[in-house]
């Protein structure tokens, strides 16, 4: 491979360092809007959690574990297209 080749795998693993810390931000406060829905679910009284109120807060709270986790995979996805990066210029 040639240097201008690895320059832009370079710059693209830069990109992907970038990447991977704003979605570290954004899985935090996911996280974060999750926990807090699903407290305020667990703490309702059992009477309001059959209620429409409960049914939204635990159908949110369940969306939001679903988009972290869709972000914990495409992290993992990130982590292994690094590899090959880094394999592809060596």
């Amino acid at each position: 491979m040639n240097k201008a080749r690895r320059k832009t795998i370079a710059a693209i693993l830069s990109d992907i360092e970038t990447l991977t810390s704003l979605m570290d931000e954004i899985k935090s406060a996911i996280e974060t809007v999750k926990d807090e829905e699903r407290d305020y679910y667990d703490n309702m009284p059992e009477s309001f959690q059959s209620g429409d109120k409960g049914e939204a807060a635990d159908a949110a709270a369940t969306a939001l574990e679903e988009a972290f986790s869709a972000f914990e995979e495409i992290e993992s996805q990130l982590q292994e297209a690094v590899s090959n990066l880094e394999t592809a210029s060596e």
